[in-house]
């Protein structure tokens, strides 16, 4: 059953997707635990009631169709192209009134919800935190490493970067390493994620439009995804200034779930035998030299 949020999407126009992939490839356990994921793709608006209302309806209707984890875009508090201070103006703690919101929804289900929120820091700036909901808990966070001070934006002018390597959340058997938006422009993260036991990347973002942005973002991704033998799930905001466009990329760097430029909800299956099996015939992570000792200061 679609619950009322999605139903409220398609009369808008919008989508809901269930791309479920998983099994039907070489590598794909037809049998045992598999996780479900769900990327709830939105324009992120200037009022922050209104986007708590929306991730709460994506958060009802990715558990009511049975999914394991669910990632949001990055910045989900509130946004205006117009206003690029709004970030500061509208920050909030983790416990002010829109996370405590979510966590409100979060309880009594398994479902684990992710996304980056601003947090005001004491120099009247801010954190990007990507937050990790489960069961009315925050059970991990990670404050955004790499800095978007390219292409003409200057991030770190309202933002300060963290100073730690992200944990890794176990969700459905899997491990999950967490990774924001211009993090993905840095492989040493993602390796780092992978060696440290990363089975999936996930990676909210607000992608800006401009020229090749789009394919850097699905290049990049890919890379990560292949180069770890990993999955990759890249949840981009929607909109006038972001190309949206989601995707979930499985260990030998293929798409198997994307979302369109509007607003959507799309499904995905990830699969441990998919990992093992591109593990088997393309064992990267074992053949590096550089993970040898006498390498390491080259």
């Amino acid at each position: 059953m679609i619950a009322d949020f999605a139903r409220e999407l398609f009369q808008q126009g919008l989508t809901t997707t269930f791309a479920l992939a998983g099994g039907d490839f070489p590598g794909g356990g037809q049998r045992g635990v598999k996780m479900k994921v769900a990327m709830g793709q939105f324009a992120v608006s200037r009022e922050w009631q209104e986007n708590t209302a929306i991730c709460r309806g994506l958060m009802q209707d990715a558990l009511a169709a049975g999914a394991d984890l669910l990632v949001l875009p990055e910045g989900v508090l509130a946004r205006d192209i117009a206003d690029p201070d709004l970030v500061l103006k509208a920050a909030q703690p983790l416990d002010g009134p829109f996370v405590s919101q979510l966590l409100e929804t979060s309880k009594g289900n398994a479902l684990t919800t992710m996304m980056s929120v601003h947090v005001p820091t004491q120099d009247n700036k801010a954190h990007n935190v990507l937050i990790a909901l489960r069961n009315g808990e925050i059970i991990a966070q990670y404050v955004k490493l790499h800095l978007y001070d390219a292409f003409a934006m200057q991030e770190s002018q309202r933002v300060n970067p963290g100073d730690a390597v992200p944990p890794l959340v176990e969700v459905a058997g899997m491990k999950v390493g967490l990774m924001t938006c211009y993090d993905v422009r840095f492989p040493e993260l993602a390796r780092r994620l992978v060696l440290d036991g990363a089975d999936v990347l996930v990676l909210p973002s607000a992608w800006v439009k401009g020229s090749l942005k789009e394919m850097h973002w699905e290049l990049l991704t890919s890379a990560r995804a292949l180069e770890n033998t990993c999955y990759m799930v890249a949840v981009g905001e929607c909109g006038l200034r972001n190309i949206g466009n989601s995707l979930v990329i499985d260990p030998l760097g293929v798409v198997i779930a994307k979302a369109p430029e509007c607003a959507a909800l799309v499904f995905a299956e990830l699969d441990p035998a998919r990992i093992a099996y591109a593990r088997s015939v393309l064992p990267v992570l074992e053949n590096r030299r550089f993970a040898r000792p006498e390498l390491q200061s080259l």
